[in-house]
């Protein structure tokens, strides 16, 4: 296979056959610690009627960034991908505050931690063979990074500067993706490789503007239909960043994580970007060709380390 190549739960992947890609979403998770009935996705049946709307639009890439805090199903990705025609690259490392269990990652040290991460990489999770396309996601769950979280955040650096997987993290809510950088500048990692998460959610455009003059990717990751306001929040801010010049960092998905974000729930689901945020861009003043690489071009960056 000549070029580069992405990891899927089915395989390496040539990078240009990654078609539009959703770069931060899930497929089975359990969430049911923090959103009781709400927070769990566990029916196939449910989830291949709910993928296969992103593919009707023409998606052909799904980034599942479940990690096993949080049930992620190696082998049940393996049978959605082979059901759907959709690849799909698997998550690793460590989630956040309150799903880490601090005893036993106390247990080790950052090292070790990192090591653990790299065997998945190499040698599949748990046996399976396997093996994880992204680090993450990893993160912090409130506006600051707590003591364990800062061990797992290290050793994620440690394990993408080792495996030379991106790394994709969660920054809900308050501006800490910055925090998260200056981390992983520390250890080393080239931020041209982190992904900072869930930035639609801190509506700052200053702080957008920040992560992306630092080199890492802006990502805008919660749009769904639920929200007229939220949309167009939304539309501004990729259309703040793409008149600054930075549109190459932007990333577009939707996180569906709870059975509200879902079609059969009255939500956008997997297809909302596809079928709807895409036309209000244009509508907003992106070119068609703006559009592809917010789908295409920027994520299949963003996985490989390459450029589009």
């Amino acid at each position: 296979m000549l070029g580069p190549t992405v990891q899927t739960v089915r395989g390496p992947v040539a990078a240009d056959a990654l078609g539009m890609i959703l770069p931060h979403e899930h497929i089975f998770i359990n969430l049911l610690r923090e959103y009781r009935a709400n927070g769990l996705l566990d029916d196939p049946e449910l989830m291949a009627a709910e993928l296969a709307r992103f593919a009707a639009a023409g998606g052909r890439t799904v980034v599942d960034c479940t990690t096993r805090e949080l049930g992620r199903a190696p082998r049940r990705l393996a049978a959605m991908s082979e059901r759907t025609g959709l690849h799909i690259v698997m998550g690793c490392g460590h989630y956040r505050n309150p799903y880490l269990d601090r005893e036993a990652i106390d247990r080790l040290s950052v090292d070790a931690l990192a090591q653990a991460i790299v065997d998945e990489v190499e040698h599949g999770v748990d046996g399976t063979g396997i093996r994880p396309g992204i680090i993450g996601e990893v993160g912090c769950d409130g506006p600051h990074i707590a003591a364990v979280e800062e061990r797992t955040l290290r050793a994620a650096a440690r394990a993408q500067i080792a495996s030379g997987l991106t790394l994709t993290t969660h920054a809900a809510r308050w501006p800490v993706g910055l925090p998260q950088l200056d981390l992983f500048a520390a250890e080393g990692v080239d931020p041209r490789r982190v992904v900072i998460g869930h930035c639609d959610m801190v509506p700052d455009p200053a702080y957008h503007l920040e992560i992306a003059r630092r080199g890492a990717f802006v990502q805008f990751d919660t749009i769904n239909g639920h929200v007229e306001h939220e949309i167009e929040r939304r539309i501004r801010a990729v259309c703040a960043l793409a008149a600054a010049g930075h549109l190459d960092q932007v990333l577009l998905s939707h996180d569906v994580c709870l059975a509200s974000d879902l079609a059969a729930s009255g939500s956008g689901g997997y297809g909302f970007i596809a079928a709807a945020f895409l036309p209000r861009l244009r509508a907003a003043g992106l070119s068609a060709d703006d559009c592809r690489r917010l789908v295409e071009d920027n994520p299949r960056r963003a996985l490989t380390g390459r450029p589009a």
